[in-house]
């Protein structure tokens, strides 16, 4: 069970970032009233360090064994949650265990599989053309180069992020929307463009935090940084927030909004 304490921040809700006079930008409350680049990596870094030391089991929320298999349940985690693409995990894999097996598998057996999983149709065509893919242009295995992951039908930058990171230790940052969220409530980045905020963010944290700083945020995100609201009294990085005040500050009100799990 993850345990979240915070220090008191007063109770006030406070509006994002704004430009400054000297350019940096300017927050009122928890963090100085003018920031400058170095302040902002000072800050991004702490609280990297902080969610590090809330979430140490921070990790990957889908089941793998190998880069295949989380590429495809990479794949068939959109538009539904990591425990139930784990439930059919076991099943899936049993049935195809390599892309050469996947390619060759009948259309309505695979669909039956992942049916569970909504989109079932479109996603036995991604896993059906993925497969044979990587059978016609990689032999046969995941390739572990991110120009040559997005070519992939499926598969884009987000999926091709997951795979590099999780499989091959290759540093990437996933922007998914719990990260895309945090980072502009923590003031990293204003961008939306999930490419853009993410080439901003990695340019405020070493490229060998990459990967572990996508999974404290989106951990943080589904614990305790949720989109509609906040548990902003049981943050552990409240005092370094600019957003502090989006979500209730009662820390008992707060407390009630923590989940210990990511997604059902």
């Amino acid at each position: 069970m993850v345990s979240l304490t915070v220090t008191q921040v007063p109770s006030r809700a406070r509006p994002g970032p704004r430009t400054g006079a000297g350019g940096g930008r300017t927050y009122p409350g928890a963090v100085p009233a003018e920031e400058t680049r170095t302040a902002l990596v000072r800050r991004a870094r702490k609280i990297d360090r902080v969610l590090a030391e809330t979430y140490p089991d921070a990790r990957c929320e889908l089941d793998f064994d190998d880069p295949f298999q989380l590429l495809v349940v990479t794949v068939l985690s959109a538009q539904t949650t990591d425990k139930r693409v784990n439930a059919v995990r076991p099943t899936l894999f049993a049935a195809y265990p390599d892309p050469a097996s996947m390619a060759a598998a009948e259309r309505e057996d695979l669909e039956r599989i992942v049916g569970p999983l909504g989109f079932f149709r479109a996603k036995t065509e991604s896993l059906l053309k993925l497969s044979a893919a990587l059978v016609e242009d990689h032999g046969g295995q995941v390739p572990a180069k991110l120009e040559q992951l997005v070519k992939l039908p499926g598969v884009g930058r987000k999926t091709a992020n997951v795979v590099l990171g999780n499989a091959f230790g290759v540093p990437g940052i996933t922007v998914d929307t719990h990260f895309g969220r945090l980072s502009r409530r923590f003031g990293f980045t204003e961008q939306t463009d999930p490419v853009k905020a993410e080439h901003e963010v990695g340019a405020l944290f070493p490229k060998k935090d990459w990967v572990m700083l996508s999974h404290h945020l989106i951990w943080h995100g589904r614990r305790c940084c949720h989109a509609q609201k906040p548990a902003c009294g049981a943050c552990p990085v409240a005092r370094w927030c600019p957003s502090y005040g989006e979500g209730p500050t009662d820390p008992e009100a707060a407390a009630k909004l923590l989940r210990t799990e990511g997604r059902a």
